[in-house]
C-alpha cells in the first residue's frame, strides 16, 4: 500500500475525519505531521500545497488535499487505485 502523510493539528474535527475515513479504507499507518506543534513544517505544508488549512493529504507523492476533497477521489473511485499504486 502507498504511504500517506497528512498535515494536521490536534483539534482539528477534519484531520479526525481524514484520518477516520483512511482507517475504514485499510490505511493502517498515517505518516502525520503536526503543525501545531512544529509550526516550520506549516511553512513547508503552505509552500507545497499553496494552502493553508488542515489537512493536506498526501498519498504516495499525489496532493489529494482537505478532507473534502479526499472523500470526493473516493466517491470518483479515485481513492483505491492511488492507494494501491506502488
Amino acid at each position: 500500500m502507498t504511504s500517506v502523510k497528512m498535515y494536521t493539528t490536534a483539534v482539528c474535527p477534519y484531520c479526525i475525519r481524514a484520518k477516520q475515513f483512511l482507517k475504514s479504507k485499510g490505511v493502517d499507518l498515517i505518516e502525520e505531521i503536526r503543525i501545531d506543534l512544529h509550526p516550520d513544517q506549516r511553512d513547508h505544508m503552505m509552500a507545497v500545497t499553496g494552502r493553508r488549512t488542515v489537512p493536506q493529504i498526501f498519498i504516495g507523492e499525489h496532493h489529494v488535499g482537505g478532507c473534502d476533497d479526499l472523500i470526493a477521489l473516493d466517491s470518483q473511485g479515485g481513492l483505491a487505485p492511488l492507494l494501491q499504486a506502488n
